[in-house]
């Protein structure tokens, strides 16, 4: 694949070797406060000009510091590759995933032994795929018919809405999907990807959800971990122990529309759709929300040229994650595809 840039990718990137001004020669905006702020670069990373990102769902880091992000492929896209991993410093390393384009959502990486698998979940073909970091596939779970939630019908087609979203490994090698755009469960199998049960289903009680979008293991705590999920309709975080069971609520009133989550040490972060991330403590107390916009115009705006986004302010933010140096990648939920880097200033 050629590496030449396309005019918009290379002077995205030139603020990062010049590392002073933004692309319009303005200082680059600076988010957050206190002991957590970050200098936004936009538009991060040096796209080659055969891929155009369409809706980018999800980002994660491996081991190596390589950074992997999963977009729905632009439709004016000469590249149908959905998977496209950069090294820190933003330069291309390699694309993959054509399966994906149309689908690409959830993004998760775990290291098992000595090696990293990433987890992806499709919304367009109603998949999750485990796949080596090389795009090699594992194992790939369709509609959970083996659950008592999951009937299918006289022909053996699915009979409920199922669309998983994103997903979630315990120490022990079990996976947890979250059925966010299905009927809102979620799904444990165990390493192999055998079922073991269903919990949550449609509702606002306790251990009921409305769009599970995302979905994390909690090792903040002392004692058992926890499955965090991020409840999005209902507009809050809700806890389950491992074994499906309703544990608390948190945040309601901190968070908007809540997408998925990272953590490193005691910090939650938390992408939230409408126009903010967000960064909670190890008591999800609110540490801090960067790039808000409280104009509630995002729902519009995510359509609009990138020319109309305003610096420093996020549109609609659907995944986001730490790398090793504490600073923050952040893709939104805009059909022109956007990768934000916040780079952590203190």
């Amino acid at each position: 694949m050629s590496l030449k840039l396309s005019r918009r990718a290379f002077f995205a990137t030139a603020p990062a070797i010049l590392g002073a001004q933004d692309k319009s020669g303005l200082k680059r905006p600076i988010v957050g406060e206190g002991a957590f702020q970050y200098e936004v670069i936009h538009d991060w990373g040096e796209l080659p000009r055969t891929i155009r990102y369409g809706n980018v769902h999800g980002v994660c880091v491996d081991s190596q510091g390589l950074i992997y992000i999963h977009h729905t492929v632009h439709s004016t896209s000469e590249s149908d590759d959905s998977m496209v991993v950069f090294d820190p410093a933003g330069k291309f390393v390699k694309s993959w995933g054509r399966d994906f384009k149309g689908g690409a959502h959830g993004l998760h990486i775990n290291r098992e032994g000595s090696d990293e698998f990433l987890y992806l979940c499709d919304t367009k073909r109603n998949i999750v795929v485990k796949a080596t970091l090389k795009g090699q596939e594992v194992w790939t779970l369709g509609y959970p018919k083996v659950s008592p939630e999951y009937p299918v019908d006289a022909d053996g087609n699915p009979a409920v809405k199922y669309s998983p979203t994103n997903l979630t490994v315990a120490p022990n090698g079990d996976v947890y999907v979250a059925d966010g755009y299905g009927s809102s469960f979620v799904i444990q199998y165990n390493a192999r990807g055998e079922y073991i049960r269903t919990f949550g289903g449609k509702g606002k009680e306790a251990g009921q959800l409305n769009s599970p979008h995302g979905i994390w293991l909690d090792r903040r705590r002392a004692g058992e971990p926890l499955i965090l999920v991020a409840d999005r309709t209902n507009r809050r975080l809700q806890y389950f122990t491992l074994d499906g069971r309703h544990h608390h609520f948190s945040a309601e009133g901190t968070v908007k529309l809540p997408c998925h989550f990272d953590i490193q040490g005691e910090l939650l972060l938390i992408p939230d759709l409408e126009a903010r991330v967000t960064l909670l403590d190890g008591q999800d107390r609110l540490v801090a929300h960067l790039g808000d916009d409280p104009s509630g115009t995002w729902g519009k705006l995510r359509r609009e040229p990138r020319e109309k986004f305003i610096p420093g302010k996020f549109v609609c933010p659907h995944s986001a994650c730490f790398d090793r140096d504490g600073n923050i990648f952040v893709v939104e939920w805009v059909e022109v595809g956007r990768v934000t880097k916040l780079r952590r200033l203190s």
